[in-house]
């Protein structure tokens, strides 16, 4: 009897680059949109039913809705481009162009704002026109926000990207001209960036009010938190 032997192929499985490499992108591209995408849906789902909505009467003819909210030719770092509708109130008389905020609770510490100014990459915005802190009236400030976890204190185009996680009763500290102010939030709100009532004065006290882009990483509303001052 006569036996055959075959040697059988040894097979063996090469992973390489290319096969790898597909699946590496994929798991990538989903971790970045995941990143992208989930502090949107939390502020939406958790953060913003806190929020009441100020409905304005007048209907919107479409004009400010682009890509998040913001029209292909408006750069958002430019603090009059916000509310493209409000008027362009006279400059207050003040010697002081400049003065500081503190929000301890967001550890934001002497952030300057400038008062009149327009560019939101270099300090927080005084609406121009709107009462100074301590006078009467409502001091209407500006800043810039990106996702929340782009949160730097010390970096103005992301500065406000954790205002959201405000309360009512926190506080917020003014340095002007020397003198230190105290005010206390009464009230956050969202509006549509038509709205201009937020830069409404009322004269029975003195207010801030301050204003960023929600939800994080878009431009589609306006957090507004309103504060009343306080004996220190």
């Amino acid at each position: 009897m006569h036996y055959l032997y075959v040697k059988v192929p040894v097979v063996v499985h090469h992973f390489g680059i290319t096969k790898v490499l597909p699946v590496l992108l994929f798991v990538a591209g989903l971790a970045l949109l995941s990143f992208a995408v989930l502090p949107i849906l939390n502020y939406q789902i958790l953060v913003a039913p806190r929020f009441a909505q100020l409905v304005k009467p007048i209907a919107d003819d479409g004009a400010t809705q682009a890509v998040l909210g913001q029209k292909a030719n408006l750069d958002m770092t430019q603090a009059p481009n916000w509310f493209p509708t409000a008027p362009r109130l006279p400059t207050r008389p003040s010697q002081i162009t400049h003065y500081n905020l503190s929000i301890p609770k967001l550890k934001i510490k002497d952030a300057v704002v400038e008062i009149g100014g327009e560019d939101l990459k270099q300090s927080l915005i005084h609406y121009q026109g709107t009462a100074l802190p301590g006078q009467f009236g409502n001091a209407v400030i500006f800043g810039h926000s990106v996702l929340p976890q782009f949160f730097n204190p010390k970096n103005y185009l992301t500065i406000f990207s954790t205002l959201p996680t405000l309360k009512p009763k926190e506080e917020i500290l003014i340095n002007f001209d020397g003198v230190n102010y105290k005010y206390i939030i009464e009230e956050m709100v969202e509006v549509q960036p038509n709205d201009i009532s937020v830069l409404e004065q009322r004269y029975d006290d003195s207010y801030i009010t301050l204003i960023t882009c929600v939800p994080p990483g878009t431009y589609l509303r306006r957090l507004v938190v309103r504060a009343r001052l306080s004996p220190i």
